[in-house]
């Protein structure tokens, strides 16, 4: 906050409560809480990548998009709350652009940092943390249009957001596909046992 770097000058409100060195325990709490799905959609959304390495890169870059787009949710209702705010204001509902390039290079940098301990790629274990990033998304969208009447923060979160879980759930689905064994081909009938059994059927008849 103090340097504006990397998300841009701004300031939070005492409405957040208690802080641990300037940050709110509350938003920081939101952050932690948004990292996993965030992960877990990145993941999905680029599991047709070949090459480990190169989906590794574009998965920390994926899940980082994915965190930042929620932001593109948040922080115009924060700044309308009253929860915080950009003193120089900013032309997407008072929140300047510097901000979400900021944070996406704050995530990518969590993200690397999981990557290089070892954090793995998503399975269906992860199910919840997708669903939870796909309710989040659908929850704002529909909140941000129905209940605020924020057609402009609806349409920029709801594509933000769609833009790493549409992929996401197709990446999901063709793993699901993939685990899903083929049919055995049916076995060839035998002629002999074919005309046994019809000879079978004229003693019964």
């Amino acid at each position: 906050m103090a340097t504006g770097r990397p998300v841009g000058h701004y300031g939070y409100s005492a409405l957040l409560g208690p802080r641990i060195r300037g940050v709110p325990v509350a938003a920081a709490a939101a952050w932690a809480m948004m990292a996993r799905p965030s992960w877990v959609a990145g993941g999905w959304a680029v599991r047709g990548v070949r090459g480990r390495r190169r989906r590794r890169v574009l998965h920390v870059a994926a899940a980082s998009a994915a965190l930042t787009a929620w932001d593109v949710f948040l922080d115009p209702r924060m700044v309308r709350e009253g929860y915080w705010t950009w003193p120089g204001g900013g032309r997407y509902a008072g929140v300047p652009a510097s901000n979400f390039a900021g944070w996406f290079a704050t995530s990518a940098v969590v993200f690397g940092t999981w990557a290089a301990l070892g954090a793995g790629e998503p399975d269906a274990r992860d199910d919840e943390a997708l669903a939870l990033y796909a309710w989040t998304w659908a929850g704002e969208t529909f909140a941000n249009l129905a209940l605020w009447r924020q057609p402009l923060v609806a349409a920029a979160g709801s594509t933000a957001m769609g833009l790493v879980l549409v992929p996401a759930v197709r990446g999901r689905r063709a793993a699901t596909d993939a685990a899903v064994p083929a049919a055995a081909p049916a076995a060839p009938r035998s002629p002999f046992l074919v005309a046994s059994a019809r000879r079978r059927l004229r003693t019964v008849a």
